[in-house]
């Protein structure tokens, strides 16, 4: 931290400018682009019956019920807005998060400067700074920006913990408050839990060459066992009041008892590839009519099960909703399309929903058409669409060539790893959201620094002062 604060120091002019520029950004998506709907009034209404009723559970025409379809990390975040700027404040709630994630752009360009050294430092923070797709997520009240800022956290200090075991030196507190960082981000988002498998994979192969095995080990329990501590109330109180083991949030964000409509999902995740598709066909299968003509052509596998899925959504718009018996059609008719196709569904749908996480402009919180390619109905915004994701295709390629250019040894292995093994859990979802992979950001605004930095400069500097190197830190 002595090296990044140094660095500020030295550039005072441009931290300060770019930090502006970082806060003025998220403030004016606040201003101009709010974003309050469904899951934002859930987590609302939980924080709202948690101070009121001191009940951790939603209110109904029958009264307050406690829950678990949510995990108490982002609930807990708006109570305490809402204690002290009013209940249903969600402006409020949205500043507050403007602030958390222009500090979150700090932690990047930290994270950089530990990878790799200052001048992918300061290009990291002014691409974190401006990126406006972790922006644009400040201005609506869900979970990602409190998410991003734990996953950057934790990166940031488990690359110094895994620097300090490579020197011989046991890095207690850098390992305590990574896992401190993972344990808060899992109680935010259950996929916070894959940073865990990151830091336990590095440490892993850190037992094969470190000077001091026992210090590893050491480090991998302390980062087992505090990471996963803050999970121990949320875990007895559901055993206590639902009587389940339920240490994280249900796959379906379902109560114990309610109803799953699992057949539906299955059957969707044998075609499904783009968000377009979520909002169009996933997020309709309660209350709202589905229109079968926006089923790509993807979903049908011959013209007997074309008319065996038009018959399932004319008895789904009939009543609205799905019982347990159309559920077992859906159920049946995406088994024998897994039969047919294994390849498609376990290798080749997961990549193109990989893909399209990564690849789409990220206009989804924005007044722009999902269907943003079809110019012709919507030029102005199609070719904001377009130029959004070129501007997202930019950010990616820069991480690539960052990457590729600067040997980063095993904490570069452990930052990668964790974007891959977020990837490839995204791809097994049924419900490609681009939000979902905001938490890869940090990892990849700072490996994007470093494609601003000449392969000449970056070994010239790892010569001159890598003996000298203080234990995590990089010199300025």
């Amino acid at each position: 931290m002595r090296a990044l604060l140094e660095l500020i120091r030295r550039n005072k002019r441009f931290f300060f400018i770019a930090t502006a520029a970082a806060l003025a950004l998220r403030l004016f998506f606040v201003w101009a682009f709010p974003y309050v709907a469904g899951d934002s009034f859930i987590y609302g209404d939980i924080a709202k019956q948690w101070l009121n009723h001191g009940v951790f559970g939603l209110l109904d025409a029958n009264g307050v019920h406690p829950t678990m379809i949510r995990l108490p990390g982002y609930p807990a975040f708006l109570a305490v807005v809402f204690s002290i700027f009013g209940k249903e404040h969600y402006t409020a709630v949205m500043v507050v998060q403007a602030f958390i994630d222009t500090n979150t752009c700090l932690v990047i360009a930290g994270l950089a400067l530990e990878l790799m050294n200052a001048r992918a430092c300061k290009a990291a923070y002014l691409l974190a700074a401006l990126c406006p797709f972790t922006a644009n997520y400040a201005a609506t009240p869900l979970s990602e920006t409190l998410a991003i800022a734990c996953a950057a956290h934790a990166l940031y200090y488990g690359v110094r913990g895994i620097h300090a075991l490579e020197a011989g030196e046991p890095g207690v507190r850098m390992w305590f408050l990574a896992a401190i960082w993972t344990g808060l981000g899992m109680l935010v988002r259950p996929d916070g839990a894959l940073i865990l498998a990151a830091l336990g994979l590095a440490a892993c192969i850190l037992l094969t060459y470190a000077p001091k095995k026992n210090l590893v080990a050491a480090a991998g329990v302390l980062l087992a066992f505090v990471s996963l501590a803050p999970l121990a109330p949320w875990t007895v109180r559901n055993w206590r009041v639902f009587h389940v083991f339920q240490p994280l949030a249900p796959r379906y964000a379902n109560d114990p008892g309610e109803f799953v409509a699992r057949g539906f999902n299955h059957w969707t995740k044998t075609w499904i590839v783009e968000y377009t598709s979520v909002a169009e066909i996933y997020w309709r299968d309660e209350g709202e009519a589905i229109d079968a003509g926006q089923l790509p052509q993807r979903a049908f596998d011959s013209r007997t099960e074309y008319e065996q899925t038009l018959q399932l959504i004319e008895r789904h718009n009939q009543q609205l909703t799905i019982d347990p018996e159309l559920d077992a059609e859906f159920q049946r008719l995406a088994a024998n399309r897994v039969n047919y196709n294994p390849f498609r569904y376990f290798m080749w749908l997961p990549t193109l929903r990989i893909a399209d996480m990564w690849l789409r402009p990220r206009t989804e919180l924005l007044p722009v058409e999902n269907r943003w390619w079809e110019f012709s109905q919507h030029r102005q915004e199609s070719a904001f669409a377009f130029a959004w994701a070129a501007l997202n295709l930019f950010f990616i390629l820069a991480a690539l060539q960052g990457w590729r250019r600067n040997k980063m040894g095993m904490a570069g292995f452990m930052v990668v790893s964790f974007v891959l093994l977020r990837s490839v859990f995204l791809g097994t979802l049924e419900n490609p959201e681009p939000r979902y992979v905001l938490e890869c950001f940090p990892a990849a605004l700072a490996l994007a620094g470093g494609a601003f930095v000449s392969s000449t400069l970056m070994s010239a500097s790892k010569s001159r002062n890598g003996a000298t190197r203080t234990v995590g830190e990089q010199p300025s």
